[in-house]
């Protein structure tokens, strides 16, 4: 992979070489930034057979589309200034370098360059091969000559800081759920535990720490809140005879689609439709990508510290739970399969608050209209980034696959790194 990625680089740099110098613009358009985006997420989150392979990487993916986005900002950042580097260091670039290379070359080596990590899923060769195929075709539509060449030198210098950095960063360690046996107490739902639960001990972005956050925590067994919410996700949530609605149904199905790319895929049009910058764009999405990797390593470690039941467990044992106003119901099961880890908190609604605050930082407001968009083009229209919430929180309720406590509290603990990464990250140069 090393001497194809060496081939590669060197006939950019020997074509850049024997053309004529062209000047490039300092406000070159978001369309490279957006297409690195996208090809980002096909090869980090789609799974091995899909049409355009990937790794399928799930919640894992999160860091590394993080990383990505971030080699993407620093690189253009350097170009064209303005806003404060994630990591500082880099090499200094020229005003006219080709924003262009820079962020393909960045975009295209991080992904190249994660390897393997621990238990997580490579990047398939396939993949790679399109990767490389993809960056010939990028840079073939550069100029060539010397802003050419300092773009992919830039491109590279953070791509290369970015590994660096995350070289040692927690990904692939030995942490697994803890399995109970009390009521209230986590247990595998399907034989499976979390094979990614080290995901809690990844060191964020931004955060201080992955504990940094912590939610409210489960109600108590015996309470009225516990009962309610119980029983809420027992009517609403279950694989048959359940009181769902046609239109709850459709919205809790509509939020199975993997969060990134589902709001990767919207942020992507929404730069488009609001004529981002390449550099804007690439702010935008180290920003959201971000927001969500935090978001979901503080929520991985919540899970770790609450432990607690997940509703299909909860509803097959309530009749140990202490409740009187909870009645067991062997059976059941949820509208989809329960994901192998711990109930609170949501790590969907986590990374749903990291990246819609994470956006309202970025527009500097939460008034903005926008639809999402899901993998069918099927959309949904939202007045503000903060309304997905309200719809995010639902649909796993109505999924069958949490509680509204760990839900809520998933939002709450996105919004606080949200807001915690747009006071102190990104901001402009001072």
């Amino acid at each position: 992979m090393r001497k194809r990625l060496a081939m590669l680089l060197a006939g950019a740099l020997l074509s850049a070489l024997l053309g004529s110098a062209a000047p490039v613009s300092a406000d070159e358009s978001s369309s490279t930034v957006i297409d690195w985006n996208r090809h980002a997420t096909d090869a980090l989150f789609n799974a091995p057979t899909a049409s355009t392979p990937g790794a399928g990487q799930g919640p894992v993916g999160s860091v590394h589309l993080a990383m990505v986005q971030i080699a993407v900002y620093d690189a253009i950042n350097a170009i064209v200034g303005g806003h404060e580097p994630y990591l500082t260091g880099l090499p200094a670039a020229p005003s006219t370098a080709s924003q262009d290379a820079a962020a393909a070359v960045a975009a295209h080596h991080v992904l190249v360059g994660l390897g393997t990590v621990g238990n997580a899923p490579s990047i398939p060769a396939a993949a790679i091969t399109r990767l490389d195929d993809l960056l010939a075709a990028t840079l073939a539509d550069v100029p060539a000559g010397a802003d050419k060449l300092a773009g992919i030198a830039i491109g590279a210098a953070a791509a290369a800081a970015i590994l660096a950095d995350r070289s040692s960063d927690g990904r692939g360690g030995p942490f697994r759920f803890t399995v109970g046996t009390l009521p209230g107490e986590w247990r595998p739902t399907s034989g499976v535990n979390d094979p990614f639960a080290w995901v809690k001990d990844v060191r964020p972005f931004t955060l201080r720490h992955g504990a940094q956050f912590i939610s409210e925590g489960p109600p108590a067994l015996d309470s009225e809140q516990y009962a309610i919410e119980f029983n809420e996700v027992k009517a609403t949530g279950s694989a048959t005879g359940s009181t769902r609605t046609d239109g709850q149904t459709a919205t809790a199905l509509y939020f199975t689609e993997n969060p990134f790319t589902l709001f990767s895929r919207t942020f992507r049009a929404v730069a488009g439709e609001h004529d981002l910058s390449g550099a804007e764009a690439a702010r935008l999405f180290a920003m959201t990508s971000v927001g969500g990797a935090d978001a979901l390593i503080a929520c991985w470690n919540n899970k770790a510290r609450w432990s607690n039941w997940r509703p299909v467990t909860a509803i097959a044992l309530a009749a140990d739970d202490g409740n009187p106003a909870t009645m067991a119901q062997p059976g059941w099961t949820s509208l989809v399969v329960t994901p192998p880890y711990p109930d609170n908190t949501s790590g969907y609604n986590c990374v749903s608050g990291g990246q819609m605050y994470a956006a309202r930082a970025f527009f500097g407001t939460d008034k903005l209209p926008f639809a999402l968009i899901n993998a069918s083009n099927v959309t949904r229209e939202y007045a503000r980034f903060s309304d997905v919430l309200h719809d995010t929180i639902d649909a796993r309720v109505w999924l069958g696959i949490h509680f509204r406590f760990a839900d809520v509290q998933g939002a709450w603990v996105g919004k606080k790194v949200g807001q915690w990464l747009g006071v102190r990250f990104f901001g402009p140069a001072r």
